[in-house]
Formats: C-alpha cells, sequence, structure tokens
C-alpha cells in the first residue's frame, strides 16, 4: 500500500509540476541563474536536500550560488514528500547535492518527475560508514560506487554522518568539488571558502571534545528520541543506552517489551536524562521519563537530531546547532 500510495503521489506531482509550468511560474530561487556572483557571471543554482546540506553548500558556494533548501528546518526527512515547488526546483537546478546514505529515498523518483538531468552530488562519499547503528562500524572507507553505497536492499547504514565533524570536512570537500566541476571559473573562490570552513570545523570538534572533558568517561551516557547520534557517540567516546524509537528512521516504534527494557537499563545505567529531539514530537521521551524517573531535556534544549535551528538563529548553523547539542548534553549530565 505504501508503494502503491507513492507511486500515486509521484504522478500527481509531475502532474502538478507540469500544470504549473504551463502557467510560466518558477518555484526555484530567484536568485538562481541571476547575475550578482561576487566573482562576476550568474550565480549556480543548486538545490540542497537539508538544512545540513544547504547551510554548507551556502558556506562553501558564498555568493556565487543560489541555494534553494528542500527540507525545511524541523521537518523529518526519512519519510519526506517533496512537493511541486520542489519538483520545479529541482528542474531548474544545475546541481543537486544530497547527504546521501539513504537518508534521502524521495530523492531518485523526484529526480526522475522533475527531468533533471544534471549533476547529483552525494557528499557522502568517502565518509566510513557505520553499519546497523552504534555497535558496529564499516570495515573500509565508503565506496564510491552506487553499488556500494548504503540505503541499498539487505544493507542498513546509519545516514547521520554529519554528527561527526570529521565527516563534515568531508562533505564539503565533496560539495567543494561539485561547485568547482559545475562553474571551474569558480573554483579558486570554492577553494578559499573551504579552506576557512574546513578550519571552523575543525575548531568545533576541538570544543567537543574539550567540553566532554567535564564528564567522567563512565558518567558520558546518552539516550535519544532516536537513533541519530552514533557518529558523534563514536567520536567522543558515549556510551549509547538507548532510543524512544528503536531505529535510525523515525516511522519505528518502541513494543511494550522494549519500553520496559529501556527503562530498566536507563535505571541500572545510571543515566541521568532522556533527550528529546527538534523535529520530532517529545511526548513518549517525557512518558519515559517519568516511568524511568529521570529528567527529560526538550523544548528549547531539545536536541538537532535530523534538522537545524530556525534561520537567522545561531542554531539555525550547522556550527550552531552541534554547539547547541554539545552544551546541552553535557550541561545536563554535568547537573
Amino acid at each position: 500500500m505504501k508503494h502503491a500510495h507513492r507511486l500515486t503521489w509521484t504522478a500527481a506531482l509531475a502532474a502538478a509540476v507540469t500544470a504549473i509550468a504551463g502557467c510560466g511560474s518558477s518555484a526555484a530561487d530567484p536568485a538562481a541563474g541571476s547575475a550578482g556572483s561576487a566573482s562576476g557571471g550568474p550565480k549556480l543554482a543548486v538545490v540542497a536536500t537539508t538544512p545540513e546540506i544547504a547551510d554548507f553548500v551556502r558556506n562553501i558556494g558564498g555568493s556565487d550560488v543560489a541555494v534553494t533548501q528542500i527540507i525545511k528546518p524541523n521537518v523529518d526527512p526519512h519519510d519526506y514528500e517533496p512537493t511541486p515547488a520542489d519538483l520545479q526546483a529541482i528542474a531548474s537546478a544545475k546541481l543537486i547535492v544530497k547527504n546521501g546514505v539513504g537518508l534521502e529515498e524521495w530523492l531518485d523518483r523526484t529526480i526522475e518527475s522533475a527531468g533533471f538531468t544534471g549533476t547529483v552530488v552525494d557528499s557522502s562519499q568517502g565518509v566510513t560508514l557505520r553499519e546497523g547503528g552504534h555497535h558496529e562500524e564499516d570495515e573500509g572507507e565508503h565506496a564510491g560506487e552506487e553499488g556500494e553505497h548504503a540505503g541499498e536492499e539487505g544493507e542498513e547504514h546509519d545516514p547521520h554522518i554529519w554528527h561527526d565533524p570529521r565527516n563534515a570536512k568531508i562533505m564539503v570537500t565533496n560539495i567543494q568539488k561539485g561547485l568547482a566541476t559545475a562553474d571551474p571559473a569558480k573554483a579558486d573562490a570554492f577553494g578559499k571558502n573551504l579552506a576557512g570552513y574546513t578550519a571552523q570545523l575543525d575548531e568545533l570538534d576541538a570544543g567537543n571534545a574539550a567540553a566532554w572533558q567535564r564528564i567522567p568517561a563512565d558518567q558520558r551516557r546518552l539516550v535519544t528520541n532516536h537513533d541519530a547520534f552514533g557518529y558523534y557517540v563514536a567520536r567522543y567516546d558515549l556510551q549509547f543506552v538507548g532510543s524512544v524509537i528503536p531505529s535510525m528512521d523515525t516511522s519505528a516504534e518502541l513494543s511494550a517489551k522494549q519500553l520496559t527494557d529501556l527503562v530498566a537499563k536507563i535505571r541500572a545505567t545510571g543515566t541521568k536524562a532522556i533527550f528529546a529531539e527538534s523535529s520530532l514530537p517529545p511526548r513518549t521521551a517525557e512518558a519515559l521519563a517519568r516511568q524511568a524517573g529521570v529528567k527529560v531535556v526538550a523544548g528549547e534544549d531539545a536536541l538537532y537530531g535530523d534538522s537545524l535551528g530556525e534561520p537567522g538563529t545561531p542554531e539555525g548553523t550547522y556550527l550552531g546547532a552541534e554547539r547547541h547539542n554539545t552544551r546541552v548534553i553535557v550541561d545536563a549530565l554535568a547537573g
């Protein structure tokens, strides 16, 4: 039934885009393809799938790119359904940049429906993937061929790769290469932007590591709304106790036994808090926290697991959201 729904949805979107195109309107960023680039010439029209990817593209592309961001802040990317405006933006773009690792399951059929024939940059190329959640690492480097990619049938890799700043450095390098290939005249500018942003990522990583020194290793225990922080856990040597949603995908649900087992594990390990996430409702996390007798961290202190904050706020950037996550978790565990 879900597959049939997807087919109907795709056909409806394609029909809607055709109708809108016939009216002569455009959903793409109005700056795309227009003059105003700092380096001279038209801006490169880029579609970025997620808030994190869009922020990376803006930092590396600077004023030489016009970015259309598909998924807005605090929207769950795992089961996103694009709009006719999204298809129009894709049809008008010169370049599409995605997270990869199966996060954007909707993207391939959307590209096909939009008739896009340009280049798709997979920012995950070269990232060492974690297989099956937090407890097993991929044995080698992430292969560059599509057949080796995560998200294929029979494979499951954690797509939340950006939560390790070292992975973010690989992602922005891939983005810089894609932008430079699409617009060689701006390659020098993209390279300079990459160097500056990479230094900021190194600073973020060092700051996170320093913050975690406040917490003894045996107290670095994490329970989150869903299994989104595996790369962060591995990078900063934390213990992942469990998640309210027992999956890297947000559509799964805990059984009654799993809920009971998680409560028991929280109590047995002395875990201090359950952390809600900005793109997910906190109700189940709050109920679980009451059963376990621990606090729930939610509201303005909710973690950014799949999303970023609102534009114009510090948390509306990748750097700000990651600093927020570290501050919130460390403060809660230290208290």
